[in-house]
């Protein structure tokens, strides 16, 4: 038998800005993927996901030449071919999870990681894959294949795990201080808009680089600091300004999360006060948080949670507090009381 379990994960800091290029710091909690097979004799995956109560069949030497959008199961198949792995065994295959779906915390990447390693584990010669390469063959099977506008921030962090610093636009990435506070998962009901959101937020942020670096051909955003912000937005065109200032704003963010992260015991209320600076750049410039869910992150707060925001790509979805043991349960039940379909304490995995 084969069992794989792969997490679910968070953005903390750094939002939209993966697909620009620029850094994110992500984590893994534990809410899981999980994935059982067994050998059978059908020369097919039989695939039951239980969640879903459906069942798909798919043949092990299937041509691989007429993939749906959105069908992960055969574009990881295409993606492991390209690079010279073989599929000729049937396997009889359960897939059920705990990760709310179309939430924000990543189920679909959590569901190709979990897939790849699968496939990765029945190969007859074993192949060694690290953490980093399952990273990639995913970000290309979910995102690149279907030609996404996503970044690589979901499966970088789902393949390698733990509290991450990902510098997007070289792949590398750095492991942070785990210590956040305690943290509280919200549900907010609210289905997310994914790739219209992102389409939008990526195409206006695009723009409004494009725009200085017409008039500044050497401006990197990765050099980029406040003033510069101020000193450059005379060349930025109206429609593009909301999200020139939420690029370099965010990525200011992101870096003193990260110098937050790395000191031996960092300071939850700074990290708190951080998270409530990006989200305000979320909900204000990138406009990717419903009304319905800003009261409840306001409600979070004011039950004593150090900083709130929304989860991924935004539109919906669920959102995260920093809290502490003796404030959790006032939060949780604050998300309740503003509407949240759920709310529950989570852990770094």
């Amino acid at each position: 038998m084969v069992n794989i379990k792969v997490p679910a994960r968070i953005c903390f800091y750094g939002d939209h800005q993966d697909y620009l290029g620029l850094p994110v710091i992500a984590g893994t909690i534990n809410r899981f993927i999980e994935l059982r097979a067994v050998k059978n004799s059908t020369n097919s995956f039989v695939i039951k996901l239980l969640d879903l109560d459906k069942k798909i069949s798919i043949l092990v030497d299937d041509a691989l030449d007429d993939i749906k959008d959105g069908d992960y199961f055969r574009s990881c198949m295409a993606v492991l071919k390209e690079n010279g792995f073989v599929f000729d065994q049937g396997y009889n295959i359960e897939i059920s999870g705990n990760i709310p779906v179309n939430a924000g915390l990543s189920s679909s990447s959590a569901l190709v990681v979990c897939w790849l390693r699968f496939l990765i584990a029945i190969q007859e010669k074993s192949i060694s894959v690290s953490d980093e390469e399952i990273g990639q063959l995913a970000y290309k099977a979910e995102t690149v294949y279907f030609k996404q506008p996503g970044g690589i921030m979901d499966q970088y962090t789902i393949a390698q795990g733990g509290m991450l610093f990902i510098d997007t636009e070289t792949g590398e990435s750095s492991v942070l201080h785990t210590y956040i506070g305690t943290l509280v998962i919200a549900e907010s009901g609210i289905a997310k808009q994914t790739l219209e959101v992102l389409q939008n937020a990526r195409v206006y942020a695009q723009n409004a680089i494009a725009s200085v670096q017409k008039s500044i051909p050497d401006f990197k955003v990765t050099d980029a600091t406040i003033a510069d912000y101020e000193k450059y937005k005379v060349l930025v065109p109206d429609e593009f300004q909301n999200h020139w200032y939420a690029t370099i704003h965010n990525y200011v963010i992101t870096r003193k999360a990260q110098q937050e992260l790395q000191k031996s015991k960092p300071d939850t209320t700074v990290l708190g006060n951080l998270m409530n600076q990006h989200q305000q750049i979320l909900q204000d410039q990138i406009q990717n948080t419903p009304i319905e869910m800003i009261k409840m992150l306001e409600s979070a707060k004011e039950a004593g949670a150090l900083g709130a925001k929304i989860i991924g790509s935004g539109g919906g979805g669920c959102m995260v507090a920093i809290t502490d043991n003796e404030t959790k349960n006032k939060v949780i039940n604050a998300f309740l009381a503003s509407n949240a379909l759920n709310a529950y304490e989570v852990k770094l995995v």
